[in-house]
């Protein structure tokens, strides 16, 4: 199977690299551009639409490399084609004409059911030291609101050059490590399809950014790592439900805290703001790049953990996920992501050593 690793993301890598440009000129000719205002940190109109490339490299190079793994799970593969599908379809919909915000939830919840049609849901939950249980009926509705959960998490840090689509490929990586870790080839072979189409517009997307992936890129992004991690990832041997959290902690932290803050700020949840992880990062002085690297960073922390938690004993495990968590929460403190000065956590330990 090695052989469908290997075509599958160098076809894709290409295809991604010879597509971008192209889908670069159809944006600006159709209109789907993205003005600067006071949310953004671009200053000049920059072409969306670039997740079109990603979608079109992904499944250019899935239908060479799936007859290499026709023998597993095919009917799986064709429920994320068609689920991915819908999702683009409305993601480049409102690149163009901007949607309102129902109309892209029920293109997304559309795509979530049918992808859970195929098979793709958590049937069956993990628990710790224990021997799990079934889900039943619940495994539908809970998996659709994962799939459309992450969907607008990688969305919401679609905020700088380069940022969700890096994000993203390192997440891709880390599912692609523990498919293989786990024998899973039919998450494997579409991992690495996934990467190397990432990757090839990634080229045109890191600062400075040449084209924007928009929400045909974040929203097919999204759903594609929600689907995978369900499917790699539905019966693991921790908690479910963790292992896929911890791959995609940078969106999914940073969903979490803006929804603490707007609750705290007693402001609409779905109000955007200028609080997001890449605004604090950028707010400390760093530079637009910088801001990013330092992001790849805290997404790959969380991916060694995702790692370390799919390899290591349970107790151990969860020793890291309490440091993670800990890690996680100081550092939200420390940058002021939920609110400027509330720092719970670091005061009452600073109130412990006073003790002293």
């Amino acid at each position: 199977m090695e052989i469908a690793y290997i075509v599958g993301f160098a076809v894709a890598l290409a295809m991604a690299l010879g597509m971008t440009p192209l889908v670069k000129r159809f944006a600006i000719r159709v209109g789907a551009v993205d003005a600067p205002n006071q949310r953004k940190v671009h200053t000049r109109i920059m072409p969306r639409l670039g997740g079109l490339a990603i979608y079109l490299a992904f499944m250019a190079a899935i239908m060479i490399a799936l007859p290499l793994v026709s023998g597993e799970k095919p009917h799986v593969i064709w429920g994320l084609l068609l689920g991915g599908t819908i999702v683009t379809i409305v993601g480049a919909l409102d690149d163009r004409f901007d949607l309102s915000p129902k109309v892209k939830l029920l293109g997304q919840i559309a795509a979530a059911s049918v992808v859970v049609s195929f098979g793709v849901k958590v049937d069956f939950v993990t628990l710790p030291f224990g021997d799990g249980t079934q889900m039943g009926w619940l495994s539908i509705p809970i998996t659709i609101f994962w799939i459309v959960g992450v969907t607008n998490a990688i969305n919401l840090i679609d905020g700088l050059d380069g940022l969700a689509a890096g994000v993203s490929a390192i997440a891709t990586g880390t599912i692609f490590v523990l498919a293989l870790i786990m024998g899973n080839v039919t998450v494997a072979v579409l991992s690495a399809v996934l990467l190397g189409s990432i990757l090839g517009f990634l080229f045109f997307n890191f600062h400075p950014a040449k084209i924007f992936m928009g929400d045909s890129g974040a929203l097919f992004l999204g759903f594609s790592l929600a689907a995978l991690s369900v499917l790699g990832f539905k019966q693991a041997t921790l908690v479910s439900f963790v292992v896929p959290i911890f791959i995609l902690g940078v969106p999914l932290s940073d969903t979490f805290f803006a929804i603490v803050r707007r609750t705290l700020n007693k402001t609409p949840i779905s109000a955007a703001d200028k609080n997001h992880l890449h605004h604090c990062i950028l707010a400390l002085g760093l530079s637009h790049r910088n801001s990013v690297l330092v992001i790849y960073a805290i997404a790959a922390m969380f991916a060694l953990s995702a790692i370390l938690l799919s390899t290591v004993a349970q107790w151990v495990a969860l020793i890291v996920i309490a440091v993670t968590l800990l890690v996680l929460q100081v550092g939200a403190e420390l940058i002021g992501i939920v609110q400027k000065g509330r720092r719970p956590v670091i005061n009452f330990v600073q109130r412990l050593l006073s003790l002293k």
